[in-house]
């Protein structure tokens, strides 16, 4: 649980007439993760046309599904083969054959759609136009000594047009009003029709433009659009019924072509990895988990009877960057995994910080956020919406028990502190234990990081930085010795002496670490030695600081209760119910929501960045669709 599951490389080689099977297998088996072959005496490509033909019939695939609809569940049997080369080509030439014959009756409902848009268009411009009752072909005319307009205008600015328009021999007549705007024929000599645009313009006319469909008598133009209407609605029917034809003809054979492509699905993903070959013969390379092995060979020997060969060998150091992480969770931390995943994958054989992170978390959580009552709600809240949350709501039920138990050390229930004596100490009346609780506890969370530094440069084969870093064992011998310093000054502990030896051994290491590492003269070596050294001590220092936060917030969450309790104070009863209710609603709206983020800071600033470097990969097997689907 706190690293990844130890995996072996695998190079398994087949007949090239059976590396679709072999595929396949894997991909059943569920626990083969592909990589680049290292064979260098294959150095054929043989998957390439296989994936390339696969790529095309699943893009031609989807699109008919899209326009045929789904051809329901895909089961896929036990003992079904995968399709070879040609047959996969031999698919792709149909589904391209298929798509062809279902494309003409698409695009027949394209048009049809598109003139069902056009009719509507024009139906909203004729409902404004029959309340002329007149011949437009000839109110419109372009050889007539009659100019005429129409558009809409604003009502506010009808009467000023109308007077304008009557100085140049125009006249307006008003026919619909639409709300503020009016509709109007505006007709006058069209030897004069340049000298009222701009009278329009300042008026805010908008042309309303008439199609030739509608230049003639409103009365026509409706009977025309009823019949197109009936001719679409026929045309749309006889589309509907070829559809439902192509959908009967080819929908069982598309849903054969889902099942094939399922079953190509897995060498054409290790083709992306890169399948070698040469002749005959081809290599699937890869990663399985060390405890299925067995399995692995039994379930090749039953499909294969011995025409396989399986070179097994453990990562190397070159390529342990290149191994995916396989890490399994229980249950109940699954929910947090996220949170971690978020911030990056672990290495291969670095420390997980899934569970250190989950209970870290709901610790400083808890701690900045205890209540009775405010975790009691959060709780309930999240376990209202675990339906729509998932399995991020058990986060928000976790933390809220968490905040419950806290309450119940403090003392307080809503806020309130003289409801139940705390069982532990009430930060209100001991800030300083709280406060230095805070960095003690700040002091063991960096301890901790410290040491899973040391181990993940330990096991990526970094020994010295493991041992003489700020980041590994000296790093720590000196931070353990400096606190042990503050603590005595502090009148804490009795240990100044061996405390002060431990910090100087570990700060002395650090330092000639520093000095060895550093590639340049003498004078920019001493400096380089001296920044770098000082850096550790004053990080460390600060970084400790930051914890002083849990104490704070848990001090805040009193003082803002405090603020409602007076604010309430002066009140009348309703009143001070209402403002109760309210204050506690702000405070765990405002600050839950702030303690959350602070929690998750301090994990991903102060926890991770010292020992996670999260650039890893994961583990991601072959596996078929219906395997994707339950997964």
């Amino acid at each position: 649980m706190l690293r990844a599951e130890p995996l072996l490389r695998i190079e398994l080689l087949m007949l090239a007439s059976e590396a679709q099977d072999a595929a396949l297998t894997l991909a059943r088996f569920g626990a083969f993760n592909p990589a680049p072959c290292t064979l260098d005496a294959l150095a054929g490509s043989p998957a390439v046309a296989y994936r390339e033909a696969w790529l095309e019939a699943e893009a031609r695939l989807s699109k008919l599904l899209e326009q045929c609809g789904d051809t329901g569940p895909l089961a896929i049997p036990a003992d079904a083969e995968a399709p070879a080369l040609a047959d996969l080509q031999e698919l792709n030439a149909w589904l391209k054959d298929v798509w062809v014959a279902c494309l003409g009756c698409h695009e027949n409902e394209t048009q049809i759609a598109d003139a069902r848009s056009h009719l509507d268009a024009l139906e909203e411009t004729l409902a404004k136009l029959e309340r002329l009752n007149v011949d437009l072909a000839h109110l419109l005319r372009t050889d007539s000594l009659l100019a005429v307009n129409i558009g809409s205008l604003p009502a506010a600015g009808l009467k000023r047009l109308t007077e304008a328009l009557a100085m140049t021999g125009h006249l307006i007549s008003r026919f619909d009003q639409v709300g503020e705007q009016v509709f109007a024929v505006i007709a006058g000599p069209r030897a004069r029709h340049d000298e009222v645009r701009g009278l329009l313009a300042q008026a805010g006319w908008r042309e309303l433009p008439v199609p030739d469909a509608l230049r003639t008598h409103p009365q026509a133009a409706r009977t025309w659009m009823e019949q197109e209407h009936t001719r679409l609605n026929t045309q749309s029917g006889a589309a509907c019924q070829i559809m439902d034809g192509l959908r009967e003809r080819f929908g069982p054979r598309l849903h054969e072509a889902r099942l094939r492509l399922a079953l190509a699905r897995p060498l054409a993903e290790a083709a992306l990895a890169g399948v070698r070959g040469r002749g005959g013969l081809v290599a699937l390379s890869g990663w399985v988990p060390r405890r299925q092995l067995d399995a692995l060979r039994a379930t090749l020997d039953e499909r294969f009877h011995g025409r396989t060969w399986l070179d097994v060998r453990e990562p190397s150091a070159r390529e342990v960057a290149e191994v995916p992480s396989l890490m399994r969770y229980p249950r109940w931390l699954s929910p947090f995994v996220p949170l971690v995943k978020s911030y990056g994958i672990p290495r291969y054989g670095e420390l997980d910080p899934a569970l250190p992170f989950a209970v870290t978390y709901l610790l400083l959580f808890g701690a900045m956020f205890g209540d009775v009552g405010h975790g009691a709600v959060i709780l309930l809240l999240s376990a209202a919406l675990t339906r729509r949350l998932g399995r991020t709501a058990w986060v928000g039920i976790a933390a809220g028990a968490v905040s419950m138990l806290f309450g119940l050390l403090y003392g307080s229930i809503f806020g309130f502190e003289v409801l139940i004596e705390p069982v532990w100490l009430s930060p209100l009346h001991d800030p300083i234990r709280v406060l230095a609780l805070a960095v003690a506890f700040g002091v063991g969370f960096i301890s901790f990081t410290l040491l899973a530094n040391a181990y993940n440069k330990g096991v990526a084969g970094r020994a010295a930085e493991a041992l003489f870093d700020s980041g590994g064992l000296a790093g720590l011998a000196f931070y353990l010795g400096a606190a042990g310093v503050l603590a005595s000054l502090a009148g804490a502990a009795d240990i100044a002496q061996p405390a002060a030896l431990l910090a100087g051994l570990g700060i002395t290491v650090v330092a000639a670490f520093k000095w060895f590492e550093a590639r340049a003269g003498l004078g920019e070596r001493i400096l380089v030695t001296f920044i770098e050294t000082l850096e550790t001590a004053i990080t460390l220092f600060s970084n400790t600081l930051s914890f002083m936060r849990v104490a704070a917030f848990s001090l805040n969450h009193v003082a803002l209760a405090l603020a409602v309790f007076t604010l309430a104070s002066g009140l009348d009863a309703a009143a001070h119910g209402f403002t109760l209710v309210l204050g506690n609603v702000v405070i765990i709206v405002l600050e839950g929501a702030i303690v959350a983020i602070q929690a998750l800071r301090l994990m991903y600033y102060e926890g991770f960045s010292r020992f996670f470097n999260g650039d890893g990969r994961e583990f991601v097997p072959l596996r078929l669709a219906s395997q994707q689907a339950r997964t």
